[in-house]
């Protein structure tokens, strides 16, 4: 299974939350709602979830292997690093 397209849809200022993502793969599977979160020491991407009627989240979507997981986290935060890099950007041809 390839990653084909991961696209940022939301940049946030929240402490923790840092953005939503939506990941394709092979071109024919679509998955929403990734979040990007900001832990202690690093960035980390949470799963789709849903909360249960005990208050525990569970996801509703998830990689089985770890070498999937990794993969994901790694590609998700590069594109999110990408996206936010151009959201800070000067725009060319503005007036500063």
């Amino acid at each position: 299974m390839t990653i084909t397209n991961i696209k940022i849809r939301k940049l946030t200022e929240d402490e923790k939350m840092k953005a939503v993502a939506s990941v394709t793969f092979d071109d024919e599977l679509a998955v929403h709602d990734i979040k990007i979160i900001k832990g202690q020491d690093r960035l980390f991407v949470a799963m789709p979830s849903r909360k249960t009627t005990d208050g525990r989240f569970i996801d509703i979507v998830h990689p089985i292997t770890q070498e999937l997981r990794n993969i994901m986290n790694d590609e998700i935060i590069k594109a999110y690093e990408e996206a936010l890099a151009l959201a800070s950007s000067p725009i060319e041809g503005k007036d500063e």
